[in-house]
């Protein structure tokens, strides 16, 4: 199972990698072609769009599962282990319920939208919602794999603070985390 769930990230980052690359292409191969030949790409708009959508939502899904959102993790930090748990689980019911609303209104409006084509390219406009169902799944999930884990008692506390207070200290982290995987396999 860890295996596929590997893969499945792995796949979502190399999408956005895809999207990244795309929108990089469309929009400076329209410019030079503007500016240069008087020509352009003429889809170049709605797919650089659509591949942002993409990349914004695979991104967050990817950056919720690797705990990379910024916050301020002050007052929690002095939280007894109990406290950070409490604060743990309220925080990630209220993430539960908005993600879950997200899906909602994102499944709705794909719905609605399936048979409506974008004016240039032709594709679908259901895809722009579409993604939000993805992401509305996979967030889903991950709240409620970590919901699990802490009802359980599987979480450090170090794990409990969920968010990083700047950029710096997320960086360290993940390098000590590193340092220590590479300590245990030698």
């Amino acid at each position: 199972m860890q295996k596929a769930v590997e893969a499945y990230f792995q796949l979502l980052k190399i999408i956005m990698v895809i999207c990244l690359a795309g929108m990089v292409v469309l929009v400076f191969g329209n410019v030079v072609l503007r500016y240069g030949f008087n020509s352009g790409i003429t889809i170049a708009d709605e797919v650089s769009r659509l591949f942002f959508v993409f990349l914004t939502f695979l991104g967050s899904i990817v950056t919720m599962r690797e705990h990379a959102h910024l916050g301020v993790d002050s007052l929690v930090k002095r939280l007894p282990v109990l406290g950070k748990k409490f604060c743990f689980v309220v925080s990630h019911v209220l993430m539960l319920f908005a993600t879950w609303l997200f899906l909602q209104g994102s499944w709705l409006q794909a719905e609605i939208n399936m048979h409506v084509k974008s004016p240039v390219s032709g594709y679908s406009m259901g895809l722009f919602y579409g993604v939000g169902v993805l992401f509305g799944i996979s967030v889903g999930a991950i709240l409620v794999v970590e919901l699990y884990r802490v009802m359980t008692g599987k979480v450090t506390e170090s794990e409990l603070v969920a968010v990083k207070e700047s950029e710096e200290a997320a960086e360290i982290e993940r390098i000590e985390a590193e340092n220590k995987m590479q300590a245990k396999a030698l």
